[in-house]
């Protein structure tokens, strides 16, 4: 039995609910969540027709968002500013800092495939996809609780690897706002940033 044809509409049936999830965990102010959404679908809609591979249409939506998140997030820096530290550096060249957020992120898909199942997927469903743990043990077939410790051991065996790689520098936030490798050897992802 065939699929039916992705379409922008079909994408919304599929995602939207997902999406919503995803930015509100990542932006405070709803109608701004609200807007990054109808913006990233105003998006897919433009670039539906390019996008080669089916299979990866998931990632490529979730690109898109986060993406915006990041967009939305060094707006705000650059016209509300701050003082003081780290926050000032980044306050100065909001852009620096967060393209190294957006760099060590580009980093994650490749880093979450390097883990054992069963913490890649619960990992990837919830850092990439944004699905909340009830949904994410539905999916999987476990209950609630065993979920919340994949996902928990997964983000720790990612940190492991994240910091196997290199290491990080933090602004008070958690903002990457720097890293260095920590041999010659590239581990992989970082080696492009």
């Amino acid at each position: 039995m065939a699929s039916a044809p992705l379409s922008t509409e079909r994408l919304w049936e599929l995602l939207s609910d997902r999406l919503r999830t995803f930015f509100a965990r990542r932006i405070d102010d709803q109608q701004v969540a609200d807007d990054l959404l109808q913006e990233t679908f105003v998006r897919i809609h433009k670039g539906l027709d390019g996008l080669g591979d089916e299979q990866h249409i998931e990632p490529w939506v979730f690109q898109i968002a986060r993406h915006l998140v990041i967009d939305h997030h060094r707006a705000t820096k650059a016209t509300t500013g701050h003082e003081g530290g780290a926050d000032a550096a980044a306050a100065r060249d909001p852009a620096t800092a967060d393209n190294l957020s957006e760099v060590v992120g580009r980093w994650l898909p490749a880093m979450i495939a390097q883990l054992q199942d069963p913490y890649a997927e619960a990992v990837r469903l919830y850092e990439l996809e944004g699905l909340p743990q009830q949904e994410i043990a539905d999916r999987l077939g476990i209950s609630l609780s065993g979920a919340k410790s994949r996902i928990q051991r997964g983000r720790e065996k990612l940190k492991a690897v994240l910091f196997s790689c290199c290491s990080f520098e933090h602004d008070r936030r958690g903002n990457v706002i720097g890293f260095k490798r920590r041999g010659a050897d590239q581990c992989g992802p970082c080696a492009d940033p």
